[in-house]
């Protein structure tokens, strides 16, 4: 039989362990989010299946341009007398003013108008940005003119009003000629300042040209269209994929000759940089930036 001497003693009898000195260790695990990755990867170097993922979360960005003060005017507080409205309510107290009705400046959206190089340099891009042109139209209450041009300018505002994604942009591939070949940026912006710009740029509207800027055309030509267009519109915004890169530098014919008449210089090579856009496009004041109108040589446009 064992001995009394090394019987344990029961668990309420026994001295607790001495505490340690040391500090207890935490051990953290980094975690990463997928999306998080997605928001930052350039557009170009996606998978199929990440393609497909920033589509929809392209779809679910939300789109509010600033908006313009419109010429009529609503009930409000204003210190505007309304006086058909006074009239009808004091005919109750027999003609005799005794209650005012007012008005008060109202605003409305400022309408937006994009034209987006579907040329062979920008490719890459071209799967993307047309689903950004898309949501952007489907995203906002006021109607979004969209232009698509490589050698020459093609409406494409009415295939991209269809409910269906993959069918409006079937249509839009159906519709446009000159997919993925040349570049002239000037004989386009011609084409749309002598067609188009009086009947979708009135109201004040918001220009996003969509370009990387390499250009085969005449560069004073381009020059020249990009200042009348930049005179008919409330705030121009080149949108161009290669900036994204830390290297970039605007040293093309075309970019030089774009540039001086370019109120914003924004990439557009990530989800994030689209969600940039969604607020600088909130942010846009009610008044036009100053503007330097004056053609300059190509050699000077830096």
């Amino acid at each position: 039989p064992p001995l009394r001497g090394n019987r344990e003693p029961p668990p309420e009898e026994r001295e607790p362990p001495p505490e340690s000195s040391q500090p207890p260790v935490l051990q953290a695990t980094l975690t990463w989010s997928a999306r998080e990755v997605l928001r930052h990867k350039d557009f170009s170097e996606m998978t199929a299946e990440e393609t497909a993922e920033v589509q929809r979360m392209i779809a679910s960005l939300v789109w509010n341009p600033a908006q313009r003060r419109a010429r009529r005017r609503k009930p409000g507080t204003g210190g505007i007398a309304d006086l058909r409205r006074t009239l009808r309510r004091n005919l109750r107290y027999g003609g005799e003013i005794l209650e005012w009705a007012h008005r008060e400046p109202s605003s409305k959206a400022r309408p937006v108008v994009v034209l987006a190089d579907i040329s062979g340099s920008m490719e890459r891009y071209t799967r993307l940005l047309l689903f950004f042109l898309y949501g952007l139209a489907q995203g906002l209450d006021q109607r979004v003119e969209a232009f698509l041009f490589g050698t020459r300018l093609t409406r494409v505002t009415r295939e991209l009003s269809g409910r269906d994604p993959r069918e409006a942009l079937a249509s839009v591939s159906r519709s446009v000629p000159d997919w993925s070949g040349g570049t002239r940026i000037g004989e386009s912006l011609k084409a749309f300042n002598f067609r188009w710009s009086r009947r979708v740029l009135s109201g004040g509207a918001i220009v996003l040209l969509v370009s990387d800027g390499w250009d085969r055309g005449d560069s004073e030509l381009l020059a020249s269209e990009m200042a009348r267009l930049q005179r008919s519109c409330h705030r121009l915004i080149w949108l161009n994929p290669l900036l994204g890169s830390p290297d970039y530098e605007p040293l093309t014919r075309g970019i030089r000759a774009a540039l001086p008449f370019v109120d914003d210089f924004l990439p557009i090579h990530n989800l994030a940089s689209l969600e940039d856009l969604s607020r600088r496009l909130e942010e846009i004041p009610r008044r036009r930036s100053a503007r330097r109108q004056q053609l300059r040589p190509i050699s000077q446009a830096v």
